[in-house]
């Protein structure tokens, strides 16, 4: 069998190491993401983990997407065709995870995502980028806000959504949510 390990990401210490190669200030770099310089100082020490609309915000200020980030630090060889489960790449945080299932390939056209939603957590704010998702509620329930619009989906539901519309997953229930997700094209 093969397979190929996949390193620890070290979040905060990567990002800081973009900010250096841009010759960039922390102060720079919170002002071009419309956040604040503490924020951007705690999450560079991995103080915190920053939610995926945070992270698409930073990363933005280095022309990059969420796949190319996490996809630097793995370097392949060959493209993977069996993806291990300790070998998905977490991009979520605060109570969201949402692994990435990868296998190098950064030409790739797609991006499937299997996402796990704690009881009260949200991806935060309005998660906006070019493309279309497709996904569906396996376990629990999820509230989705699609434009101001608000939908409620349950096991078993499947949604499509023009991701260039703002949107936001919460799960109000007191039961984890899990969903698997593709997108289109590969934003992450």
């Amino acid at each position: 069998m093969k397979t190929s390990p996949r390193q620890e990401v070290v979040l905060g210490r990567q990002l800081a190491l973009l900010r250096r190669q841009a010759g960039l200030s922390q102060r720079k770099v919170a002002e071009l993401a419309g956040l604040t310089h503490s924020a951007i100082c705690t999450i560079e020490q991995d103080k915190v983990s920053p939610a995926v609309s945070t992270l698409q915000k930073i990363l933005k200020v280095y022309n990059r997407s969420l796949s190319e980030f996490f996809t630097e630090l793995v370097p392949a060889s060959r493209y993977q065709v069996v993806i291990n489960p300790e070998e998905l790449i977490e991009i979520g945080s605060q109570g969201v995870s949402f692994k990435l299932v990868h296998n190098g390939n950064n030409q790739r056209a797609l991006d499937f995502l299997i996402e796990r939603y704690a009881p009260g957590a949200s991806t935060g704010g309005h998660i906006k980028h070019r493309g279309e998702e497709v996904g569906t509620v396996l376990e629990g329930e999820i509230e989705l806000v699609v434009d101001g619009e608000q939908y409620w989906l349950a096991a078993g539901q499947s949604y499509v959504i023009d991701t260039g519309l703002p949107h936001t997953f919460t799960n109000h229930s007191e039961q984890e949510c899990r969903i698997v997700s593709a997108h289109t094209p590969a934003n992450f």
